[in-house]
């Protein structure tokens, strides 16, 4: 009798062991799933992530947004208590092309950061669903992510439209391709909203 309680000891013993080293190579994973920018936030290490850092790297200053055809529109965009999207500079001729490239977003995203400053937070895609349904059967999708549709009308001022956001240079708590990110503020932002 002694020897069987020692031996479920011990193999109880050995099964809590591999759980144990089953979390901990969880655990292990999902650190590793996340990469970290400059400023320390986290923003999930995903392929699409990759793609629009490396298309908008050059859009840190909002100037060279600018200067590449993106214009402020909408003011700050901001929820009732979901969050923000912050400030959209919209580049017209790639929403009006119709055509979805994650190289070229159709946005670039802003927070503001007081004293008239913005920090870049992401991209958001955009084409005028009519246009785009009159081609396709189904909502868009870039690199394994589908488009959100916002009926009209809407707080823009659009027709329908099939937007993804994509919080690649801050972090959002509820998900990277999510319209709201609780954490973008419009609290700095002085200037006309819509």
């Amino acid at each position: 009798m002694n020897k069987t309680r020692h031996a479920t000891r011990f193999a109880l013993s050995i099964l809590a062991m591999a759980a144990l080293l089953s979390l901990a190579t969880l655990t292990v994973r999902a650190q590793g799933f996340h990469d970290h920018d400059d400023a320390g936030r986290g923003v999930v290490n995903n392929e699409l992530v990759k793609v629009v850092r490396e298309a908008t790297r050059g859009f840190q200053n909002v100037e060279a947004a600018e200067a590449a055809g993106y214009a402020l529109q909408f003011g700050c965009v901001s929820g009732s208590d979901s969050g923000a999207m912050g400030l959209h500079f919209v580049n017209g001729p790639l929403v009006m092309d119709g055509e979805i490239d994650a190289k070229r977003p159709e946005i670039i995203l802003y927070e503001p950061a007081g004293n008239g400053r913005v920090r870049l937070i992401g991209a958001d895609y955009l084409v005028l669903a009519d246009q785009w349904d009159k081609t396709h059967s189904q909502a868009p999708e870039l690199m394994g992510q589908i488009f959100h549709q916002f009926e009209a009308p809407n707080r823009f001022g659009l027709p329908r439209f099939y937007t993804l956001h994509v919080w690649a240079w801050k972090d959002s708590p509820t998900g990277t391709f999510v319209n709201w990110n609780t954490n973008v503020s419009c609290d700095a932002y002085t200037g006309p909203n819509k």
